[in-house]
């Protein structure tokens, strides 16, 4: 009988201990600069696109300690549409939350990709950005990621190939884009996470007609903000995978269509990626009050 209360009170000492890294918020100074921390280093790299025909750019971000002999696992992360591949870092400071989190032991060594979204030769986020060929061209990613970039990084760092291995997400337009090509390649990403996901997100029934794939997944991450106007693209989302059955994560947060949202989210989603995931148990403890 002894044991078996102790047993209990472990067990709930752990389920405690367990809800306890799930925060809802970002702590105050989660995107400030720490000098006294290690830190990783981001670069611009370039490689050639066949799908569009000339050369392209992305920023690599290596995270501290790197090391090329050991392999890592990768995350590819997205931009909006008034974007391209430095978006995430003049506004989100991926680096910085990264290398805050890693000083605290909560990240899984990663590589990070942060490409320019935008597949054409004049990719520059300039002039009318909703030209039709220039929304095209966020569609037309998925075969530049798919047969020039990921090929380009697997072939120039250490990182591991499988899609156990490789996460993708993004915001707005690279929301879309996220759940459109992680949904629609499940053979390619294990880890998918759509930041107040745009409308070029595909209805759902076209994301997942075999919705039962999707339990493939790791990870599949939804958010949006309360104030936000693209809510109903998320909903819609998650209300089809609820429908059918899917475990996934919808979490609503307070804010609006912005960059203190989508920092958020990387703080909250990258924390749980590369990582054993109870999907049910983070939705829970998100939605609660």
């Amino acid at each position: 009988m002894k044991n078996s209360i102790v047993f209990v009170l472990c067990f709930f000492s752990v389920l405690y201990a367990s809800a306890q890294t799930i925060e809802k918020q970002a702590p105050k100074g989660f995107d400030v600069e720490k000098k006294e921390i290690p830190h990783g280093k981001i670069d611009t790299i370039q490689y050639h696109s066949s799908t569009v025909g000339t050369n392209r750019k992305a920023l690599v971000y290596t995270p501290p300690g790197f090391k090329k002999s050991e392999k890592y696992p990768v995350l590819y992360l997205l931009h909006g549409i008034g974007g391209d591949e430095k978006e995430w870092f003049k506004n989100g400071t991926p680096h910085i939350i990264l290398d805050n989190l890693y000083a605290q032991g909560k990240l899984k060594p990663m590589i990070v990709v942060l490409p320019n979204g935008r597949a054409m030769k004049d990719d520059r986020a300039t002039g009318d950005i909703w030209e039709k060929d220039k929304v095209e061209a966020f569609t037309t990613f998925e075969k530049d990621l798919l047969n020039d970039l990921i090929p380009f990084v697997e072939k120039n760092y250490p990182v591991k190939k499988d899609r156990e291995n490789r996460a993708i997400a993004g915001l707005s337009m690279g929301g879309g884009q996220t759940l459109n090509f992680g949904l629609g390649n499940i053979n390619k990403f294990a880890w998918v996470g759509g930041f107040s996901s745009a409308p070029n997100t595909k209805e759902p029934q076209e994301l997942l007609p075999n919705p039962a794939k999707a339990k493939e997944l790791k990870l599949l991450w939804i958010s949006c903000a309360d104030q936000d106007r693209l809510m109903p693209f998320s909903k819609r989302t998650s209300d089809y995978l609820t429908e059918n059955k899917i475990p996934h994560v919808f979490y609503i947060e307070p804010g609006g269509h912005d960059f203190k949202v989508w920092k958020n989210d990387l703080y909250l989603f990258s924390q749980l990626l590369f990582k054993p995931v109870n999907q049910q148990e983070v939705n829970d403890l998100l939605q609660s009050e």
